[in-house]
């Protein structure tokens, strides 16, 4: 299991670079176009090259808001609820979509009850009430 490990970590650093490349905004990238980048990343990953040279020269890398880390940041700037479960405005969003969903099983119940009157009637000869 070990012997495989050097690949998976080359093929999952391959594969962060490529991704980061994609998803960094065309100004952030530096030296050259993000589609050149891409492109070293997918032909050189293999040996590390690409995705190396992405990470160190590729990517402008821009400091914390307000000089601080970002577990600072989330130290100091934390929301009133941590969970969606603790908000009520999406507690409230949940029971008027609960409201239509029932809404809308009664409908198909009542139209299901209807068609199996409709069909008993129709195995016992009787006609339809329409």
């Amino acid at each position: 299991m070990f012997r495989y490990l050097p690949y998976l970590l080359v093929l999952a650093l391959w594969i962060y670079a490529f991704i980061d490349c994609l998803n960094t905004p065309e100004e952030q990238v530096r030296a050259l176009p993000k589609v050149v980048w891409a492109i070293i990343i997918l032909l050189f990953g293999e040996v590390l090259i690409g995705p190396i040279a992405w990470l160190v020269a590729g990517k402008v890398r821009q400091m914390p808001v307000n000089g601080s880390t970002p577990s600072e940041w989330h130290r100091n700037h934390r929301a009133s609820w941590v969970a969606p479960d603790d908000n009520p405005e999406f507690l409230r969003s949940l029971k008027e979509e609960n409201k239509k969903d029932e809404a809308l099983l009664k409908d198909w119940e009542a139209d299901l009850r209807r068609r199996e009157e409709e069909l008993r009637r129709r195995e016992r000869g009787e006609e339809p009430k329409d």
